[in-house]
């Protein structure tokens, strides 16, 4: 197997008939999916997703993934092809197309539609082309031809790319449930098809492949919610992700056959799921869904409330519930389905909003202990099956982190796939097809880009290292005023600690010790603000550090009159 190396430098230029693929994001992680093809000097990019703030990365919202790679190309981008509606592989559209509006988008009409909504909020009106499986379109010198399959959102696309170089398929994400909601089958006679043309590099998720077997059909979790609504005294809270339509569908359908109403809780769960609704993905009964608003006139045995938040986020409705912060209040007795797997890194959050929860009286059921979820992505069983089928003459895992991505990759050999053609790659390591062989040709630049707030790419890992020692240590201002002729003090030093833990009056003890380093350094000529305060950080840092094993945060500020 191929393994990238951290010493790689910049790839060479592509050899004439090459197809280079560049990961940005997805490889080593679960999200933030999005894959660069190049050829003959065009490119096409499969996905723009997004990956979600942990808890190291305090008051970010969102992370992109660099665009720094294509920035000056972005002329050279015959469109963006995208999977399926996650969050994860289309959040990142908008901010792509903030520095190039009229890149073309391709994808399903739910996909489309849900990007477009999005959109709306950017004020960007795309340009789009809506494909349905079994089209070909030509996109410059890349031939896609879509393939159905089946996923936890409906109407998901793997994509076939034919060029000079080879054929590329691009699983998306997918599973092989054999009895699916919507009857849409994950189309493996057009992977045999693609299989006897020849797939030169095979692009498969690799989410679930450390799991043995096949997953379970989406329709097993019905009997397992008509039980729960069935035991259900007072309200029943659902969180799902916004976009998993195929979930909804299975708590609209009991909520309708106990009797209760539904309200949908939070802006982007009442907006897919409208789109959802319009588009005839999701049916709804006359009546069913009413306005959160009307609740209050209903008993609470006749309610059942849609949120998001399934993943622990801190401003979710379901975390803010858990936290006493929502207008909707937790009493004893109602039943909170957490209908969604635990994204890896997610697990400390998760079960802070369960035991919330919990505290307030509610009945919490989740995966740990019902069967309320079934995963979207294949598992071993259904990998091996799936390489069966295709037979490519090489595999690059993606969509996982380095433990699915090694998995994936064992998968693959035990298929026949030769270790030499397995290409376990990482976010910004360059592959390139040539000849009929992919190897590591390099790396780019495929950092994280976070969104905070209105800023994008402002806040770096500096200032997250700062919040984090501002959040686990406090921080010490120190102030002192100083005569710029002579470098003699006038005023201070005075001293303030925040979030530190250390009374000011405390600091009464080192303030001879800061006053004595300032009048030496005045000694000896050294009067220049930047270097007082270096001194002062580092007599009040080791003295905190000594007497209270804590390293707070220490600004001090020199002011000369």
């Amino acid at each position: 197997m191929s393994h990238p190396h951290p010493e790689l430098g910049l790839p060479a230029p592509l050899p004439a008939g090459g197809l280079r693929v560049t990961p940005l994001g997805g490889l080593g992680e679960i999200g933030r999916n999005m894959t660069v093809f190049e050829y003959g000097g065009r490119l096409l990019i499969v996905d723009c997703g997004v990956l979600f703030p942990e808890e190291e990365q305090p008051g970010i919202d969102l992370i992109l993934p660099d665009f720094s790679s294509v920035r000056d190309r972005l002329d050279d981008i015959e469109g963006i092809v995208l999977t399926h509606g996650h969050e994860d592989h289309i959040g990142g559209v908008p901010y792509l197309l903030r520095e190039k509006p009229d890149i073309p988008l391709i994808g399903s009409k739910l996909t489309l539609a849900l990007i477009e909504a999005k959109l709306q909020e950017h004020r960007i009106r795309p340009y789009t082309l809506e494909v349905v499986e079994g089209d070909r379109e030509r996109l410059g010198p890349f031939d896609c031809e879509f393939v159905a399959v089946n996923h936890s959102i409906p109407d998901a696309l793997a994509v076939a790319i034919r060029t000079p170089a080879g054929m590329v398929v691009h699983t998306g994400d997918f599973k092989m449930d054999q009895l699916p909601l919507d009857n849409r089958l994950t189309d493996l006679h057009a992977f045999a098809r693609l299989s006897e043309e020849g797939i030169d590099l095979l692009l498969s998720d690799s989410t679930n492949a450390e799991v043995p077997g096949f997953v379970p059909p989406e329709r097993d979790i019905s009997n397992v919610l008509r039980q729960v609504f069935a035991s259900a005294r007072k309200r029943i809270i659902v969180a799902s992700f916004a976009s998993h339509v195929h979930r909804i569908q299975q708590i609209l359908d009991a909520a309708h056959e106990y009797g209760r109403r539904v309200a949908f809780v939070g802006r982007s769960m009442v907006r897919n799921m409208g789109i959802a609704r319009d588009l005839g993905y999701l049916k709804v009964p006359p009546g069913l869904v009413v306005d959160v608003k009307t609740l209050d006139d209903l008993p609470d045995d006749e309610v059942v409330l849609v949120c998001t938040g399934s993943q622990g986020e801190p401003m979710a409705a379901l975390s803010r519930m858990a936290n006493r912060d929502h207008q909707i209040r937790i009493v004893s007795g109602d039943t909170v389905i957490l209908a969604s797997s635990l994204i890896p890194g997610n697990e400390n959050a998760v079960y802070r909003v369960i035991n919330g929860l919990t505290r307030w009286g509610a009945n919490v059921v989740h995966k740990g202990n019902a069967k309320v979820h079934v995963s979207g992505h294949a598992s071993a069983g259904e990998l091996l099956y799936f390489y069966n089928i295709c037979r490519p003459k090489n595999l690059m895992p993606v969509h996982g982190e380095w433990r699915h991505l090694r998995a994936n990759a064992e998968l693959g050999a035990l298929t026949g796939v030769p270790h030499d053609r397995i290409v376990i790659a990482e976010d910004g390591v360059v592959v390139d097809l040539v000849e009929g062989k992919a190897k590591i040709s390099g790396k780019v630049q495929a950092g994280y880009v976070y969104v905070d707030g209105l800023s994008v790419g402002d806040v770096g890992e500096p200032a997250l290292k700062d919040r984090k020692i501002l959040g686990d240590e406090g921080i010490i201002s120190v102030f002192v005023v100083m005569d710029s002729s002579t470098g003699k003090i006038t005023g201070g030093p005075h001293v303030q600690a925040r979030g530190s833990g250390i009374e000011d009056s405390a600091f009464t003890d080192v303030l001879p010790r800061i006053t004595e380093v300032l009048e030496r350094s005045a000694r000896d000529g050294v009067v220049e603000p930047h270097q007082l305060q270096q001194l002062i950080r580092r007599t009040l840092g080791k003295w905190v550090s000594d007497t209270y094993r804590r390293r707070p945060m220490i600004l001090p500020v020199v002011v000369e009159v």
